[in-house]
């Protein structure tokens, strides 16, 4: 399916997301996050399709978040239930999504990185939530997130001044796994190859025990993990018996995502 504001391939198991707005530095207007939240919801549901990598057209920026114009013009800060971009309220995606950020992150763009599971930033590459400038706040999970990646005061000092935070200071901060002179889709693709290279049973599995271990105790995670969908699929899964077969017989495991 052809969209107006995102671009779509697929690479194999991988499906590659570009937010296709170049000349208003990527931000996000109605009609972009209706796209892009149809473009996950296909991605979800397509049992080829395991990971995913997310970017921005340009050199310019990632997102720059709520397209501020289209509110100015009384088209209000509407956004789809899923969340911005279709993706910072998608808290039962199991599969992991990358966000290869090419240049600036504000906002709800910053939000969209944070809902991510890896982050592979250019040099170039600045984050910020500065909604108090404008009179707002970071109403698609940058306020719960961010404390959460780099700790309370850290994140105060970014939230409450709206200041912007480079490349390599996002590195030092956890904000980032990679920070990538050169050519930023091969480096993310890289990281799409290292995790398509593990079972995607594993991959769902591990990411949903994450995610919900955050909010419990050790001993409840433990506990609790056994009865999570993901990993109940993963404990049943073709993949489960080819994995430690394929180790036995020394060969490249051959994985079927059943």
């Amino acid at each position: 399916m052809t969209y107006e504001y995102v671009k779509v391939s697929h690479e194999g198991h991988c499906t590659i997301v570009t937010i296709n707005r170049p000349e208003a530095h990527n931000a996000l207007n109605s009609a972009c996050h209706s796209e892009l939240e149809e473009v996950f919801d296909k991605f979800a549901a397509d049992d080829e399709q395991w990971v995913a990598i997310i970017t921005g057209a340009g050199q310019k920026a990632f997102c720059a978040g709520h397209d501020l114009k289209q509110q100015a013009a009384g088209g209000g800060l509407t956004t789809p239930s899923k969340g911005f971009g279709g993706i910072t309220k998608r808290f039962d995606l199991a599969k992991p999504v990358i966000a290869a950020v090419n240049g600036v992150a504000m906002g709800g763009g910053f939000e969209i990185a944070l809902a991510c599971d890896i982050v592979v930033a250019s040099e170039n590459a600045v984050f910020a939530l500065p909604e108090p400038r404008v009179g707002l706040a970071a109403l698609a999970g940058g306020i719960q997130r961010l404390p959460r990646e780099i700790g309370l005061k850290r994140a105060m000092g970014m939230m409450l001044t709206g200041r912007r935070v480079n490349a390599e200071e996002a590195l030092m901060l956890g904000l980032v796994n990679e920070v990538v002179s050169g050519d930023l889709m091969v480096a993310a693709k890289r990281w799409a190859d290292e995790i398509l290279a593990c079972s995607p049973m594993s991959v769902r599995a591990t990411k949903e025990a994450v995610l919900r271990g955050l909010s419990r105790s050790v001993s409840e995670g433990l506990s609790e993990e056994w009865d999570y969908p993901a990993m109940k699929a993963m404990l049943a899964s073709v993949d489960a018996v080819e994995g430690p077969q394929a180790f036995a017989e020394k060969r490249k495991p051959d994985w079927k995502g059943r």
